[in-house]
């Protein structure tokens, strides 16, 4: 096997990963497959001026992470109500309510599974913050990269990663514990449960909920240790390959038009 044929087959071995983190950051399908593509373009057509100064995963992260910025340049951040609009815009339309029917129950990847919510709501709240807090967070806590790896990926220095890092981990703790029903018996979203009585109407809810770690150590553990766990029960989940991926595509595809 020559060197050409070896990075391809390391890139092969990450390939869903990066797929999976460059969804987090567009919110996409079609968009992440484009950029898929041409981050595996650019790669390949620059591998002589890869020089091992970093692991090839980095550099290609890197690349896969620029083509990304390029893109959402023209974005805005996402607001913490886009979930609450978009919830609104949907019991005020039989036609969106009804497309979300038709992709539970004749879909595939239509099924509503509560860790996956959970992993799509992380989603949407990444969404508000600045680019490179989000970048930086997500390939930290998500995708286990080194601050000196991110440090290459991003072009940022150990101190503003630092900080990035800092400033996004801040900002996840106020919202979720404003928010998150699920540990926090104040909070105000109850999205989770509200989706799971639609589409899982005869589960047992509670039962299923706590099963899951962040929700069962709620009660006696503090919201750091409940926002690791929630990056933890995050880092487990593909949500390209989750079981419902369509449904939870279609939800994040049309938030923000229907939040404005």
């Amino acid at each position: 096997m020559n060197a050409l044929q070896q990075y391809q087959k390391e890139f092969i071995s990450f390939q869903s990963e990066l797929k999976a983190f460059i969804y987090r950051l567009v919110t996409h399908h079609q968009d992440t497959e484009d950029i898929m593509q041409d981050t595996y373009i650019k790669v390949f057509k620059n591998i002589e001026t890869f020089k091992g100064n970093s692991t090839f995963k980095t550099w290609v992260f890197s690349i896969a992470t620029n083509r990304a910025k390029d893109h959402l340049r023209s974005q805005s951040r996402w607001k913490e109500e886009y979930q609450d609009n978009c919830r609104t815009a949907t019991y005020a339309s039989k036609e969106l309510q009804q497309t979300m029917a038709n992709i539970s129950l004749n879909s595939p990847h239509g099924k509503f599974d509560f860790k996956e919510h959970i992993d799509y709501c992380f989603t949407c709240m990444s969404k508000t913050l600045l680019l490179e807090e989000q970048v930086c967070i997500i390939l930290k806590e998500v995708y286990s990269f080194k601050v000196s790896e991110i440090m290459e990926i991003i072009n940022l220095s150990e101190g503003k990663v630092k900080h990035a890092l800092a400033n996004a981990r801040k900002r996840f703790l106020k919202i979720f514990e404003g928010r998150c029903a699920l540990i926090h018996k104040n909070g105000v979203c109850h999205q989770c449960t509200e989706l799971n009585g639609i589409f899982n109407p005869q589960q047992a809810a509670e039962e299923k909920l706590m099963k899951i770690k962040m929700v069962k150590e709620r009660e006696n553990t503090d919201i750091e240790k409940l926002l690791d766990l929630r990056f933890q029960l995050v880092s487990k989940i593909d949500p390209i390959n989750a079981e419902g991926f369509d449904l939870h595509n279609y939800m994040l595809e049309t938030l923000p038009i229907h939040s404005t």
